[in-house]
């Protein structure tokens, strides 16, 4: 019976320990999910002290890698792409595992007047997958970011 008693008490342990993970899982998911909705999808890019930490780290492509820089940085790189254009997109599909998520979306460009006349053409859905790490309080601190750069068109060289 006490065998019995132990093995149900490390059960029910068991069970609220994966239930909370799962909330874990299921929050950050979300705050993925609403980054990229205001940061990416629409031009909400005030509110990205909601989904980052006051500082993070990135690994990008070119020499961001390993680079600690402020929350508004991804303000003002979302900024920047907004400013080429009309910038929308959608998300593939979410994988979450521990204090990770891996996002698979897709980004959309519809180059205004400046950015044509600086050699960007519209970008028609381009593959770009991030990893987030988040801290306990459901903020981002780390972005692994691999895009599909091959499909991105490239402004003319002397820009």
């Amino acid at each position: 019976m006490r065998f019995f008693v132990i093995c149900a008490g490390l059960f029910a342990l068991a069970a609220c320990s994966s239930e909370a993970d799962t909330d874990v899982l299921e929050r950050n998911k979300e705050t993925a999910r609403n980054f990229y909705q205001d940061l990416w999808f629409t031009d909400n890019t005030d509110r990205y002290s909601e989904y980052v930490a006051d500082t993070y780290i990135v690994h990008d492509v070119g020499p961001r890698k390993g680079v600690e820089e402020p929350a508004v940085e991804q303000k003002n790189i979302a900024d920047l792409f907004h400013g080429f254009g009309k910038m929308t997109g959608k998300i593939d599909y979410q994988i979450a595992e521990g204090d990770k998520v891996a996002t698979r979306w897709w980004i959309y460009l519809e180059p205004n007047e400046q950015a044509l006349a600086m050699g960007v053409t519209p970008v028609d859905g381009v593959a770009i997958i991030n990893v987030f790490r988040f801290n306990d309080d459901g903020k981002i601190v780390e972005v692994w970011n691999h895009r599909h750069d091959v499909e991105l068109p490239r402004p003319p060289q002397d820009y």
